[in-house]
């Protein structure tokens, strides 16, 4: 976090457009994204943080002693530990800081095992060295179970420490390695037998002109060297750009990552300016793509008409209606044809409906044919509650209110109308290849959210719901916008 401006710190308000969360995420320099006991919270810059029932809409309530700046937290075990920067970053025009550590058996405020051990000092910078302690980010090596922290600013270097994951403090002997410059913010996660150092590069809290983008670099060691996708050293300034500003937002940094299930992966963030409100910095969640073993920002999906494209045989799910033909003139191949050119206009929903049954109809998948039983109008429903980063939405045939549903015996049906019941609500997830899994928010007769049955392919023609599998294209669905 790179001050470069004292009257511009912290302008933290609720950005109500897309691309922000819903409620009220007034949030700075935030916390990878932490569950506990079916809630989720992340820590920012002051002395508090955001909590959420459902990912989707996020409220005040987060509790951190301390105060400081850009705070990371992370479960071990049964315990969850807060790590945070005590001033640096240029904060007041000081550069020392120190870097400290402490536990929770809970992160509900209102649990009475909510407690925060007294902080642990684990690292330092004495205003005259090149590297700030602060921004620290933890990473647990799944590989070792050894615990890793790296913390700095653009006032130098980006530096890593190992520390003990029983205790918190720094492991003995253990001496600081300088692993990157030109960035801040960083965080580390691994993947695949690979390392990837996260870094915010660019300028922050100057609003609409913070110039915040996140880049990466990869290694096939924890300690680096960390190298970008052209061959640069992150020692040496490299990164291969994860997200940037666009969309009328600017600024994203900070980033954390959460795996919400197999090829299913979201990386949080804060914008630091949204342009249509008024340039306030919001918590934001995107969907994490994974293209050549690079992460990379998925887009925030809007809604919007599409065509849903299965990715087993790349037929369109459809209403199991008749086939109605477009009326034309022919045109024949081998004779000159010099008459004018008169463009057919697409079918309308007005030439067909009629030929529907009234009732629940069933749905196929099929060849695209611009065909109004084939474009499908998906709108977010806010007010049905969420999942991480996103509303629940409801499809229905364009021009109509004729909804897709799920049924008690997971099969797919349409409904003559919307009614907003939890069968006609859908998540819809941009998986790590680009793809989507659409799933709906409950199966009738069952209690529990539905988490695990999604929009399947049985066969090239036959669409059904069944347990998702990212491995299988029958799972995977392409939105095509219309």
């Amino acid at each position: 976090m790179k001050y470069n401006n004292l009257l511009l710190l912290f302008t933290l308000a609720f950005s109500a457009n897309g691309f922000a969360q819903s409620g009220e995420p007034y949030i700075h320099d935030p916390s990878t994204i932490v569950e506990c006991d079916g809630k989720y919270y992340t820590f920012g810059t002051g002395e508090g943080g955001l909590i959420s029932e459902d990912g989707y809409h996020w409220y005040s309530g987060a509790v951190r002693p301390g105060r400081g700046a850009a705070p990371d937290a992370m479960k071990i075990g049964d315990r969850y530990l807060v790590i945070y920067g005590a001033t640096g970053g240029g904060l007041m025009g000081g550069h020392n800081g120190r870097i400290l550590t402490m536990w929770n058996k809970t992160l509900d405020p209102n649990s009475p095992d909510f407690k925060y051990t007294e902080p642990i000092e684990v690292a330092n910078s004495d205003g005259l060295e090149d590297c700030d302690a602060i921004d620290p980010s933890l990473l647990l090596d799944p590989k070792t179970g050894r615990l890793w922290v790296t913390y700095g600013t653009y006032w130098g270097n980006i530096r890593q420490i190992e520390i003990d994951p029983k205790t918190g403090k720094r492991v003995e002997g253990n001496v600081e390695k300088d692993i990157a410059i030109d960035c801040e913010a960083t965080d580390m996660i691994y993947r695949d037998g690979w390392y990837y150092l996260l870094g915010t590069h660019g300028t922050c809290c100057d609003g609409v002109n913070s110039t915040y983008n996140i880049v990466v670099g990869r290694s096939k060691s924890v300690n680096g060297p960390f190298i970008d996708n052209v061959g640069r050293d992150m020692i040496a300034g490299g990164g291969k750009m994860v997200i940037a500003g666009g969309d009328r937002v600017v600024g994203p940094g900070h980033f954390g990552r959460e795996i919400i299930d197999e090829g299913v992966e979201v990386m949080s963030c804060h914008y630091e300016a949204d342009f249509d409100q008024g340039g306030r910095s919001v918590l934001a969640i995107r969907p994490l793509l994974w293209q050549n073993g690079w992460p990379k920002a998925g887009n925030r999906f809007h809604g919007g008409t599409f065509e849903i494209e299965s990715e087993r045989r790349g037929y369109a799910l459809e209403l199991a209606t008749d086939f109605v033909r477009i009326p034309q003139e022919r045109h024949f191949w081998g004779t000159p044809d010099t008459s004018a050119v008169k463009p057919i206009a697409s079918q309308q929903l007005k030439d067909v409906i009629n030929t529907w049954p009234k009732g629940e109809i069933a749905v196929r998948c099929n060849d695209y044919m611009f065909r109004p039983n084939q474009r499908w109008t998906i709108t977010a429903e806010p007010n049905k509650g969420g999942y991480l980063g996103q509303p629940y939405y409801k499809i229905i045939i364009e021009g109509t209110n004729r909804a897709l549903a799920a049924t008690a015996s997971k099969e797919l049906t349409t409904v003559a109308e919307y009614t907003g019941d939890d069968a006609q609500l859908w998540r819809i997830e941009q998986l790590i290849d680009g793809t989507y899994r659409i799933m709906p928010k409950m199966i009738p007769g069952e209690k529990a959210i539905n988490t695990k049955i999604c929009l399947y392919s049985a066969g090239d023609s036959t669409p059904t719901l069944a347990t998702y599998d990212f491995n299988s294209d029958n799972s995977k669905w392409n939105l095509r916008q219309q």
